[in-house]
C-alpha cells in the first residue's frame, strides 16, 4: 500500500483532537486509547508525538492559554492592561470551561502560562508595586478569571416559576435568568472586575502615591 502523502498525525491535530473531546466530554473523557479512537488510529501512534496523557493535557492547556493576548502589559498603563487581559483571559476559558480546573493548578513547565505570569507579574513590579504585591495581584486576578469561568450564574437556576414562586419570594424571577445568561455572566464579570481594579488602584495610592489619571477620567 502508498504511504499517504501526508501524515496521519501530527503534534497539533493532536492536541485539536483532544481540545475537542475534552470541551466536549469533559477531562475524564480523554485517554489515550479514546483520543486515538478519535482519531482513526492505533493508540501506540500517538506515541511518536506525545509520551503521556499528561503531556497532551499540558498541550491543551497551553494552547489555550496561548490565545489570550499578554502584550498589552508595557504597552498600556497597569489598570488598563489588567483590565484588557482580563478580559481576553476570560474570553479564553469560557470557550473551554472544562479544561480551567487543569488549568488552576498553575503553569507548571508550560511555555504560554509561563510567558503570561512572567508579563503580568513583571508590568506591576514595573510600575511600582512591591514584589509580594505584585505576586498577590496576579494570584487574585487568576482565582477571579478561572472562578468566572467555570461555570454560568444565570444558568444555575431551572426553568420552573413554581419552584420559587411559595418558599423564594426574592427569587420569583430567578427562571428567566438563563434566557440572559450572556448578559448577566459578563455583566457580573465587568462589574466584579472594576471593583477589583478600583480597590487595587486606592491601596496603590494608600502605599505607593498617586496614579496619573486614565484618559477619560477627570
Amino acid at each position: 500500500m502508498a504511504r499517504p502523502r501526508q501524515a496521519l498525525l501530527s503534534r497539533q491535530r493532536i492536541i485539536e483532537a483532544a481540545t475537542a473531546l475534552i470541551d466536549a466530554e469533559g477531562l475524564a473523557a480523554l485517554s489515550i486509547r479514546r483520543l486515538a479512537t478519535e482519531l482513526g488510529v492505533q493508540g501506540p501512534s500517538l506515541y511518536n508525538h506525545v509520551a503521556t496523557k499528561e503531556e497532551i493535557l499540558d498541550a491543551v492547556a497551553d494552547a489555550i492559554t496561548g490565545q489570550v493576548d499578554s502584550s498589552v502589559f508595557g504597552r498600556h498603563d497597569w489598570r488598563v492592561a489588567l483590565r484588557m487581559w482580563a478580559h481576553a483571559y476570560r474570553d479564553a476559558l469560557a470557550a473551554h470551561p472544562n479544561i480551567v480546573p487543569y488549568l488552576a493548578q498553575g503553569p507548571g513547565r508550560r511555555p504560554a502560562a509561563l510567558a503570561m505570569a512572567d508579563a503580568v507579574y513583571g508590568a506591576l513590579v514595573d510600575a511600582g508595586w512591591p514584589p509580594a504585591r505584585a505576586t498577590h495581584i496576579g494570584a487574585v486576578m487568576r482565582y477571579f478569571v478561572a472562578g468566572s469561568a467555570l461555570g454560568s450564574f444565570a444558568r444555575g437556576f431551572v426553568e420552573d416559576p413554581q419552584l420559587y414562586a411559595a418558599r423564594y419570594p426574592h427569587l420569583t424571577s430567578a427562571h428567566r435568568l438563563a434566557g440572559h445568561q450572556k448578559s448577566v455572566d459578563e455583566g457580573a464579570f465587568t462589574l466584579g472586575l472594576d471593583a477589583l481594579i478600583d480597590g487595587l488602584t486606592a491601596v496603590y495610592e494608600q502605599v505607593i502615591g498617586p496614579l496619573p489619571a486614565l484618559p477619560g477620567e477627570p
